[in-house]
């Protein structure tokens, strides 16, 4: 989700060719005949080439709404407040790079900029709505060019709710909630924001949701979704999630319990405890964390490592005075640079 200008060029590329060979059908079968029983010398081909040209315009219009309306939201300003939000509310956010962020920034502009977030007799304010599209950047954010093609809305209630939409009733258990075939998601406010301020404990129904959104990419909400591109690999996916739920019912995993509701929400729950606790999943679920750094493409839990040493080593690691010379000259660092570096020092 992403603009890319060679990518824009080849769908606008497209889209005009395809709009063209549209114009052509169409004119071909509406004019053909008439222009073979009758001659009706120029006129016929000014009428001919006006309504061709419409034609194809309105074409080319239409089919590339979504890359012209893309390039725009490019090159819209970032929002100051957006950077703020993410730094004290989004701690992933604070492990990426500086081009990343970029990115990252940009993602969440073009998100907000194609998909409807509507308050349900409640109220959102920018802080809403940026929490929201990171809970759907984050997940795929090694899929620079992913799509939510099966997304259009996301509808934000006042509070938790029941199997019947409920926010009002007693047993309102639900946080959020997509259906298979659905464009729609449905969030909890408290629910999003209960996520990101206790970011530690595996519980995230931002990330919920759109690994569901994830997981119904091929049509299917079933818990094997449609980043695995092998058959090797949802072999091997099918039997870690037997083995772990094996575990979860012996009461010997953290996993949360509502996975073993089916293999679709063992996938949205393993996948927010991916992103919320990398460390601890990676450490008390070695094969699980390998198989979903795997499906992301991301390596979670370098990510925060890092952040971490970093606060403590903030110029990064100090080099000793036995370690090798970093310039390669096969002496100690005491009786290569760090003694030019001396002695430099000592001249002046």
């Amino acid at each position: 989700m992403t603009y890319n200008p060679k990518k824009h060029f080849q769908m606008m590329l497209s889209a005009g060719a395809l709009s063209l060979f549209i114009t052509l059908l169409i004119a071909g079968i509406l004019f053909a005949p008439i222009g073979l029983k009758y001659d009706f010398g120029i006129s016929f081909l000014l009428i001919y080439g006006f309504f061709t040209l419409l034609l194809f315009v309105s074409c080319f219009l239409f089919l590339s709404r979504k890359y012209r309306h893309r390039k725009w939201l490019a090159l819209e300003p970032i929002p100051g407040e957006w950077e703020e939000i993410l730094e004290s509310k989004v701690s992933y956010y604070s492990t990426l790079t500086e081009e990343e962020r970029k990115r990252f920034l940009s993602q969440i502009r073009i998100f907000l900029g194609e998909k409807d977030i509507i308050p349900i007799e409640t109220e959102i304010d920018e802080e809403c709505r940026v929490l929201i599209a990171a809970s759907a950047i984050i997940p795929v954010f090694g899929y620079p060019d992913w799509e939510y093609d099966n997304l259009t809305e996301i509808l934000v209630y006042p509070d938790n709710f029941d199997m019947d939409y409920n926010f009002e009733a007693k047993d309102k258990n639900v946080l959020g909630l997509v259906t298979g075939r659905g464009s729609t998601m449905i969030l909890s406010r408290p629910a999003l924001y209960h996520g990101f301020e206790l970011d530690k404990d595996k519980l995230n129904v931002g990330f919920h949701e759109f690994a569901h959104k994830i997981d119904g990419q091929d049509g299917y909400i079933d818990g094997i979704p449609g980043l695995f591109a092998d058959s090797a690999t949802i072999k091997q996916w099918l039997a870690l999630i037997k083995k772990e739920s094996a575990l979860i019912e012996e009461g010997k995993s953290d996993i949360n319990p509502y996975a073993l509701t089916n293999n679709a929400e063992f996938f949205a729950v393993v996948s927010e405890y991916f992103f919320e606790n990398p460390s601890v999943m990676s450490s008390k679920h070695p094969e699980l964390y390998a198989i979903l750094q795997k499906i992301f493409k991301q390596d979670t839990k370098s990510r925060f490592g890092h952040v971490i040493k970093s606060m403590f080593i903030p110029k990064g690691k100090k080099l000793g005075r036995n370690d090798p010379c970093p310039c390669n000259s096969g002496k100690k660092y005491k009786h290569c640079c760090l003694l030019k570096q001396q002695q430099k020092t000592s001249s002046q």
